[in-house]
């Protein structure tokens, strides 16, 4: 199989709404990436602000800067200019300004990330100011293609960048002479009104404001692998059409107005897909599944084999649900936009053919996901570690908020607990003397149990009861009322 029968078919799909504009990317007609920007968020990775260093923590590496928001934000030394390695102390100090780019939406607790080292990206470049490396996407394999992108970036930066470098984009592989050129010259003379804007303005303060998503989508997923670019919103068609017609000509009959009344993720399935994400187990193929679970600092996977037995050894069994687990793991991955560190406990396999047969599945499937992954060797428990790089907040943060009843635990108490608790409190409260009646107020459900139970808990208590239900209480609330 070759190179361009492996590629995928890529459908686009955008839907915009007063409050929200959805971006829905198909591979083979499988849903396998959502993009969100909701009107009022911030949605400010990839800006660039003028900035003031509020504090530095040489403890920690780190500082922490005013980009002009009610929280400030994180900057770590890995992320500071530093070319001779210095404390982060000797190189920040209180009160200096600083020209940053944000890497990361504030996530949870955590603020907004930045870096110093900006990255310009256009639609077969990436401008590095303060790097003077030029270099070439992995992702071209042709070794002649490569050099031959090389010796002409090279050329073209000598000429335009001033000693600024670039990484040529996987977008680049079939671009000619006069394109790259134009691209070069284009991000110099932004970067040059960057620094103008940065000498003139007052700190903190924006100075460059990355695309929205239609436009992002237009620039860095619109290709010749993309066979359809589709919006429902003419104002936005038109946008992308006109920057298209600048920037690569030869796309531009990719790009099409959705028309039809029905709405166009319900169209495509896409809806029902987007309700299914909030599922934390999901089935496999050969009736095994996956669990996961999300929390702020991790991502817990978990594989089980369920009610499938196979019909040869158990290791074939277990091997074939790994196997299985691993694609859908990709899958869910990127979907739900999951990042930082991710744990996944696959099912136990004796044989190390096996194991690494499973890892390989694993780095196979992540191939078309565009966040950076780097995935660790399994342990002979079948624990894989791996990272997947997180810009902005999942899709389950966006789309649910912390439960109430539970504070975000996913458990509450059992009926029995309560039940117990409740006899409890009643018999502390009565402390065994007679006279006098209770009444005890409960959700419904519980109402029914605790009815069941009254004989022996009015013997206990040489009182009498009344249970009544309210359906407007929470599960673990309830009222004791003495009468």
């Amino acid at each position: 199989m070759n190179q361009e029968e492996k590629r995928p078919k890529i459908e686009v799909l955008v839907n915009k709404s007063f409050e929200e504009t959805r971006a829905a990317i198909l591979e083979d007609n499988r849903l396998v990436e959502l993009i969100w920007e909701r009107r009022g968020d911030m949605n400010i990775v990839g800006n660039i602000y003028k900035a003031t260093v509020e504090n530095v923590l040489p403890g920690i590496s780190s500082a922490f800067v005013n980009i002009g928001y009610e929280k400030n934000a994180y900057l770590y030394i890995s992320d500071v200019l530093n070319p001779h390695k210095k404390p982060i102390d000797t190189i920040l100090k209180k009160g200096q300004k600083a020209i940053v780019q944000v890497v990361k939406d504030a996530i949870g607790t955590k603020g907004m990330k930045i870096t110093m080292d900006i990255a310009m990206p256009g639609r077969f470049l990436v401008l590095t100011p303060y790097q003077k490396f030029i270099g070439v996407s992995k992702n071209i394999e042709d070794y002649e293609i490569r050099q031959a992108l090389n010796e002409t970036v090279t050329e073209l930066a000598e000429k335009y960048l001033d000693g600024m470098g670039c990484i040529v984009r996987t977008e680049a592989e079939e671009a000619g002479k006069d394109e790259l050129e134009k691209e070069v010259k284009y991000l110099a003379r932004q970067w040059k009104n960057i620094m103008t804007k940065f000498e003139k303005s007052k700190s903190p303060s924006l100075l460059h404001e990355d695309m929205k998503a239609t436009m992002q989508i237009s620039r860095d997923i619109l290709s010749e692998d993309v066979k359809v670019y589709l919006l429902d919103d003419k104002d936005d068609h038109e946008k992308v059409m006109d920057f298209v017609s600048r920037v690569s000509p030869e796309l531009k009959d990719k790009i099409k107005f959705y028309k039809s009344k029905t709405p166009i993720f319900e169209a495509f399935g896409v809806e029902e897909e987007i309700d299914n994400l909030r599922k934390t187990t999901l089935p496999l193929p050969s009736g095994g599944s996956i669990v996961i679970q999300e929390a702020e600092s991790l991502c817990a996977i978990d594989v089980n084999t369920g009610k499938f037995t196979g019909t040869k050894s158990q290791e074939d069994t277990v091997t074939l649900t790994n196997l299985e687990a691993a694609e859908e793991v990709a899958h869910q991955l990127r979907l739900r936009n999951i990042g930082g560190i991710i744990v996944i406990d696959f099912i136990d396999m004796k044989k190390a053919f096996n194991r690494h047969k499973v890892v390989d599945a694993l780095n196979n499937a992540v191939r078309n996901d565009r966040a950076k992954i780097r995935i660790l060797p399994i342990t002979r428990l079948g624990l894989v570690e791996m990272t997947r790089e997180r810009k902005r907040e999942s899709t389950s943060s966006l789309l649910t908020q912390e439960c109430e009843q539970c504070g975000g635990s996913g458990r509450l108490l059992s009926s029995e607990s309560i039940r117990i608790k409740i006899q409890r409190e009643v018999s502390n409260l009565t402390q065994g003397k007679d006279g006098g009646s209770l009444r005890i107020v409960l959700h419904p459900v519980l109402c029914e149990l605790l009815k069941r139970k009254q004989q022996l808990i009015e013997n206990n208590i040489n009182r009498k009861l009344k249970i009544q239900a309210d359906a407007q209480i929470s599960w673990e609330d309830y009222k004791i009322i003495l009468e």
